[in-house]
Order: C-alpha cells, then structure tokens, then sequence
C-alpha cells in the first residue's frame, strides 16, 4: 500500500479578510460573487448558484488596487462544495497577469510584514 503524502499548497494564497467582488459568466449564464481566496493561478468563490464542475467561465475581479476589474479570459471550474466554487485560471491577457501577481506578492508582503511586526513585539 503506498503511504499517503500531506496536501501541501505550492503557491502562495492570498488569505482575503474583505472578500472581493467577481463577476463571472459562460455561455448561458451571468453571475456575481465574492473571491474568498486568491492565488496567481485560480481562487475560490462564494456565490449563489454554483456553476457545474469543469465548466468554462470568463471572469471579472474587482479588485481594490485599480478602478478597472481584472478579467480572467478563461477559468475552470475545479471543485463545487454547496455555494463555492474552485477556479483555475487557464488564459489571462499578459497585463492582467501582470496586475495579478503584482497584487498577490503586494498582499504577501504585507502580510510578511505584519507577521514580522507581531514576532517582534511579542517579548
């Protein structure tokens, strides 16, 4: 029997205390809602009505770094648990790309910075 390895993330995620807005959409439908975590290569929603699992969808993040959405041409629906979803992001247009790991490695600095605050005050 082979032993069972532990689930380890390879990117970081970005852990969002204020939940972003999303717009997303495939062929037939519409919809909104919120980013629940981020990474450069998917993220996780919340929304009404899931879309069906391995299902295509085009995606708008509001994110809070630009008055803009960043689009997401094409995302994959990974996993649906109840009323959230699981994306990864197959086609970003280059400057999205860009605009998303810059936003990504902004909120792992700051976290860093504020772990390192914590650290230092703790005595």
């Amino acid at each position: 029997m082979e032993p069972t390895r532990p689930y380890v993330r390879h990117h970081y995620r970005v852990p969002l205390d204020v939940q972003y807005p999303v717009m997303f959409s495939d062929a037939e439908t519409i919809a909104e809602g919120k980013v629940m975590n981020l990474t450069v290569f998917g993220c996780a929603i919340e929304c009404v009505g899931a879309a069906p699992q391995r299902a295509t969808l085009r995606i708008r993040l509001i994110l809070p770094d630009q008055a803009q959405s960043l689009p997401v041409e094409e995302a994959e629906v990974r996993w649906v648990q109840g009323n959230r979803i699981g994306l990864q992001f197959h086609k970003v247009e280059r400057a999205a790309d860009f605009r998303l790991h810059g936003f990504v490695w902004d909120r792992m600095v700051e976290r860093l910075r504020m772990i390192t605050q914590e650290g230092f005050s703790i005595s």
